[in-house]
């Protein structure tokens, strides 16, 4: 990657929606040139899919949560397809140390929240911590 296609992703992480024209003003190429490196930039999956970002408390989910789980083998949580799409489970790491993954879980209620925690108990071990607040939600990445 050299410096333009840093520059088109900075952009690109800014504003998601810009045009083509509006790209090519601001990283002084030609629209089909931009359009030629984000379509690279996509088939490479430098490129992953393009989001809104969402303030959780006003969409409802008031509880947010980093569970470590400790669980390995055929039960380990990484295992099984269907945690992936609980809808309260919004990131899926796997780590080392003592656990084997950290889920970001957000929910509506304390009582969604325990709900979940009961749900990952067959699992492992849940160990969870509350977020408080967030002082740093996003950013974007540069070079």
């Amino acid at each position: 990657m050299d410096d333009t296609d840093w520059a088109l992703l900075r952009e690109l992480q800014h504003d998601a929606r810009l045009s083509y024209s509006e790209l090519s003003r601001r990283v002084h190429l030609s629209p089909p040139a931009v359009a030629e490196r984000v379509r690279r930039l996509e088939t490479a999956a430098v490129i992953t899919g393009y989001h809104a970002h969402i303030d959780l408390a006003k969409a409802g989910r008031h509880v947010v949560a980093l569970i470590r789980m400790a669980c390995y083998g055929a039960r380990c949580v990484l295992r099984d397809p269907k945690v992936v799409t609980w809808p309260e489970v919004v990131e899926i790491h796997r780590v080392t140390g003592d656990a084997c993954a950290v889920l970001k879980v957000v929910t509506g209620s304390m009582n969604d929240f325990e709900s979940t925690i009961d749900r990952l108990a067959p699992f492992g071990q849940p160990s969870s911590t509350m977020v408080l607040s967030t002082v740093l939600r996003w950013r974007p990445l540069t070079a």
